[in-house]
């Protein structure tokens, strides 16, 4: 049973509010789960029915961990209710009503990210286009772009602006086309689909309208365009929508999520009420006040202040590094000596901006013999042996998967190659047939060798097998099996007997202990109700619990490690101890982001995410010179750095030294003893803590600013990272493209560029 005194009062007001739109802006370490789950029992508690509450979040952790929370406040009395990732719940809707869309029936399957690869790859060959001129990856984030804005292959095609968008709109239309032909969606399809579904057809809307009295929206500053569309239909008819996010948090947008949904949430519900949840209960206070004193630079914010009862804390720890193995160095000796002090190898975090820094960090932590963590690697899920098993069920769930016909023809090795390959698919197309039935027709295929028609009508006796074993089999588990045995592709790792067959077998006996979980789940959850959308037992629904689990919700942080990641994937965790390194300019914020306002406050708000993700101290990293992407860069210190107070920052550890390090003062740190203005705090390295664009210095023909953005005869465009001199003695630091620059503005002419903001 839930108490509304064990919230703060602010906590207590969301859980309390009832009808009508409600917008919670929960700042990091808040406690927002806690309001949500909460709110839902206190609805049911009201007497609002289960069935008529449905919560929507990112993760299946999250949503795992909804369910759980929820399960312990109302046990029996949540029976009913539906909490779900954006994925799930349009993939739920979907199975019921996306036959009411031509061309798609209820067994389509759902393609990952390496599926889609492979069909672009068909297809920009389909269209004559370079590899390398279009790559693979980058066209496929342009389609998803896409349809995360709603666009189809008509409306993209007539929006298309220049000629790479013209030749991208052909690839979407031929790759939506082999979509469809496989009875196959993409990630971004579920959500897409689910609202023209909706859009389409309002008796259908009207149903869900209906079912759905109160909607909760979790992590709302992540939505994108076709999941606010999604919300904005669903919650029309009764308005009482509950969204809780922070916008001080919006960081994907380079995946398609816009800030805006949360900060006009306003306009869309003028009558909503809104509530702030600043007391944060993980930091310390230096922590909260060196984020706090970060993010406020942004401009485009909803203005809060974390605070918290939690201890002040040890300041901010601030190493200047001499290159990025000097910096590996700082890290690995500081973790070993607080893990000597007492610190499990689990309290520590390491976060990067790119994936591409972690190598020379992976180097240190192995040579000191330091256990780590690194989520960049291939993920569980796409492991060659993972991939092959997953290929077998998908096509037996759906025969005219194509792309999982072509991965596993020769897998176990069958003597079919390219050619056997591309006469199969030819003549699936001229029949207009399902890939899984045509290779029994092996006889009439035209050009087939007589051994490859030998071996095509062996396979097609062998998925005949399975697909009629599988159709009768209700356990997962005992499917996997059949396969491996069937095939003989356990036998062969067997008798490999090699350390890389050995790891894949391992692999795959995970996999087993993944299909044996789901089915014991499916024991006790096999009721459905009358919208298909309870727990679905088997192979369909299993298939649909691996396409969308997400990498972050395999971390374990009970494992004795140091973990490494990127501050995108720390969203959502915290940990005693972070590590930030590579705070430098062109690196974080990135080179990209320096020309862009918006793309600069984005970056400010995941300085921000990872500062917050410390409970007890922070240590930030900056290298004078790092050798990154093949060449040497000399970076100046990232503006974040100089947007903490003086006062907030060490450049000596409290906690104590490793023996032997010696720690020189650089020039900079001297300046930290500089008294100042009233009403002004000095950065740690000696300059007023200032926003983007505040002077530095005036010419006697023109003032520079930091941030401003010039255009030079020969370097191109630039944006000046600092300022130094007077009068005609004026020397800027300009970054042309990651290359920085000084330049003497008395011998150079610089035409000034006009930001978004001046416009």
């Amino acid at each position: 049973m839930y108490r509304l005194e064990d919230l703060n009062l602010v906590q207590q007001e969301a859980v309390r509010h009832k009808d009508g739109p409600l917008l919670i802006l929960a700042g990091a370490g808040s406690g927002k789960t806690r309001v949500l789950t909460y709110r839902i029992a206190h609805l049911i508690a009201q007497g609002i029915e289960p069935w008529e509450i449905l919560a929507i979040t990112f993760t299946n952790k999250a949503a795992q961990e909804m369910r759980e929370r929820v399960g312990f406040l109302v046990g029996s009395e949540g029976r009913g209710l539906w909490i779900s990732t954006f994925h799930s719940a349009c993939v739920r809707i979907l199975r019921r009503e996306i036959d009411n869309l031509p061309g798609y029936t209820r067994d389509f399957v759902i393609y990952d990210s390496s599926d889609q690869q492979t069909i672009i790859k068909t297809c920009l060959k389909e269209c004559n286009l370079d590899e390398k001129k279009f790559q693979v990856r980058a066209v496929g984030a342009v389609i998803s772009d896409a349809k995360n804005k709603l666009l189809d292959c008509d409306n993209f095609e007539q929006q298309a602006a220049d000629y790479f968008q013209r030749q991208i709109a052909k690839v979407y239309r031929a790759y939506q086309k082999r979509l469809k032909n496989s009875n196959a969606l993409d990630f971004d399809d579920l959500i897409m689909l689910a609202v023209l579904v909706f859009r389409q057809n309002p008796e259908i809307l009207g149903r869900y309208q209906k079912r759905f009295h109160y909607i909760l929206i979790d992590e709302y500053q992540d939505t994108n365009y076709a999941q606010y569309s999604l919300v904005k239909l669903l919650a029309s008819q009764y308005r009482n929508l509950c969204v809780v996010g922070d916008d001080d948090q919006s960081v994907y947008g380079w995946r398609g999520a816009d800030v805006k949904n949360i900060l006009d949430f306003e306009r869309d519900y003028p009558e909503a009420k809104v509530l702030k949840l600043e007391q944060n209960y993980r930091s310390t206070q230096t922590i909260l006040e060196a984020a706090n004193c970060v993010v406020s630079n942004n401009e485009k914010r909803k203005e809060k202040l974390l605070w918290t009862k939690n201890p002040k804390g040890q300041p901010l720890v601030f190493y200047v590094a001499d290159d990025e193995r000097d910096e590996a160095k700082y890290v690995t000796e500081r973790i070993q000596f607080l893990h000597n002090s007492g610190r499990p190898y689990n309290d520590f975090a390491v976060l990067y901006r790119t994936n591409a820094q972690s190598r020379v960090l992976e180097e240190r932590l192995m040579k000191e013999g330091i256990p780590y963590r690194i989520f960049s690697g291939h993920k569980f899920y796409e492991r060659m042996e993972i991939k092959d098993v997953l290929a077998y069920l998908r096509l037996l769930s759906n025969p005219a998967d194509k792309v999982n016909f072509a991965r596993i023809l020769n897998v176990p090795k069958r003597g079919l190659g390219g050619t056997s390959l591309a006469r199969v698919m030819e003549y699936a197309e001229e029949q207009n047939m399902p890939v899984l039935e045509v290779v029994s027709e092996a006889d009439y295929i035209p050009d087939l060798r007589p051994k490859a028609r030998k071996s095509v009508l062996a396979f097609a006796l062998l998925m005949q097998g399975l697909k009629e074993f599988a159709d009768k089999e209700m356990s997962v588990t005992t499917i996997v099996e059949e396969i491996l045995d069937r095939t003989g592709y356990r036998n062969l790792l067997i008798a490999d007997d090699s350390p890389e067959s050995q790891a894949r077998l391992e692999n795959l006996a995970e996999f087993l202990s993944v299909a044996s979980e789901y089915d014991l789940k499916a024991q006790s959850r096999q009721d459905e109700d009358e919208f298909g959308m309870g727990f679905i037992p088997g192979l369909s629904g299993f298939l649909e619990h691996v396409a969308l689990v997400a990498e972050t919700d395999q971390i374990d942080q009970q494992e004795a490690a140091v973990v490494l990641m990127t501050m995108h994937s720390v969203k959502g965790l915290e940990f005693p101890v972070v590590f930030i390194v590579g705070m430098e300019e062109g690196i974080f914020p990135g080179t990209r982001s320096q020309l862009e306002p918006e793309l600069i406050e984005e970056e400010r708000r995941l300085c921000y995410v990872a500062l917050t993700r410390a409970r007890e101290k922070v240590y930030l990293c900056y290298a004078g010179q790092r050798m990154l992407y093949g060449r040497r860069q000399y970076n100046l210190r990232s503006r974040f750095l100089e947007e903490i107070p003086y006062n907030l920052l060490e450049e000596k550890d409290p906690s104590g030294e490793p023996p032997g390090r010696q720690y020189r003062k650089p020039k900079f740190m001297e300046l930290r003893s500089r008294v100042s203005a009233p009403g002004v705090h000095v950065s740690a390295f000696g300059s007023p803590a200032r926003k983007l664009g505040t002077p530095l210095v005036e010419n006697a023909q023109e003032e520079f600013l930091v941030g401003e953005k010039i255009l030079h005869d020969k370097f191109g465009q630039g944006i000046i990272m600092g300022v130094t001199g007077k009068g005609r003695q004026v020397v800027l630091t300009i970054n042309f493209q990651g290359q920085l620059k000084q330049i003497a503005t008395e011998y150079v002419n610089l035409t000034k560029l006009k930001t978004k903001e001046s416009d």
